[in-house]
């Protein structure tokens, strides 16, 4: 009997001898198939495909910085604009001449010469008794330049305060009504006195000498100019 129970015992070894190295061969096959199963990660699990940050995102944003790049260094031209539209009405715009009036006529013959009223020669506009006739009807036919009048015969203004007062630079507003002297209206500016010898335009306002900006200048004679009918002048003379 003892020896039955060492037979059995022998006969258990050899079993499990067998089965042990064949349940291992079996979990090592298993691990084969399915690996990471059974097995523990240290640190963070690995993030499954589609989740966290996208395919492909690296990329992008590293193109935007290029595109970025390339903005700044080449940034959008704007189109060129067109020329400005001209404006309607133009501003009145007259440089300064220089003044250069004949030598200085003597006082005695400059006063003799308005005496004798030498601006009516060849035809010059009559004088008026009031305000209302010194308005022209057809100033074009009605007006004359100080050639057409024979030149002009009075006083001269001194260069030097010609330049201070005188001139497109300096305009001004007669704001009085002229009075009339010798049937033409006379005004005062800048510390002489003037006399208007040819009709105002019928078109200008009858209170232009309050609402206009004026200036004398000189060309062949003194003219009195208004900015805002730059191609009309009329004849003026220095009253003595």
């Amino acid at each position: 009997m003892h020896y039955q129970r060492i037979a059995m015992i022998a006969a258990l070894s050899v079993l499990l001898g067998a089965t042990v190295p064949a349940v291992a061969g079996r979990n090592q096959e298993r691990g084969r198939e399915n690996p990471g199963k059974g097995e523990k990660h240290e640190g963070r699990p690995p993030q499954a495909e589609g989740h966290g940050q996208p395919r492909g995102g690296p990329p992008a944003e590293q193109g935007r910085g290029h595109q970025q790049v390339r903005e700044q260094h080449h940034p959008p031209q704007p189109h060129p604009q067109g020329p400005p539209q001209r404006q309607m009405q133009q501003p009145h715009r007259q440089e300064q001449r220089a003044y250069q009036p004949p030598p200085q006529r003597s006082r005695q013959d400059a006063m003799a010469w308005q005496q004798n009223r030498g601006w009516l020669r060849q035809g010059g506009w009559q004088g008026h008794s009031n305000w209302q006739q010194t308005r022209a009807r057809h100033w074009e036919v009605e007006h004359r330049s100080w050639v057409q009048r024979g030149g002009y015969g009075g006083y001269f203004i001194p260069a030097d305060r010609y330049y201070v007062h005188f001139g497109p630079q300096h305009y001004f507003r007669i704001r009085t009504r002229p009075v009339l002297y010798m049937g033409y209206p006379r005004f005062e500016y800048g510390g002489f006195s003037f006399m208007i010898v040819d009709p105002w335009p019928e078109y200008w306002p009858e209170t232009w000498y309050d609402q206009d900006d004026v200036y004398v200048d000189y060309d062949d004679g003194y003219y009195l100019y208004n900015r805002r009918y730059p191609r009309v002048r009329l004849a003026i003379s220095v009253v003595l």
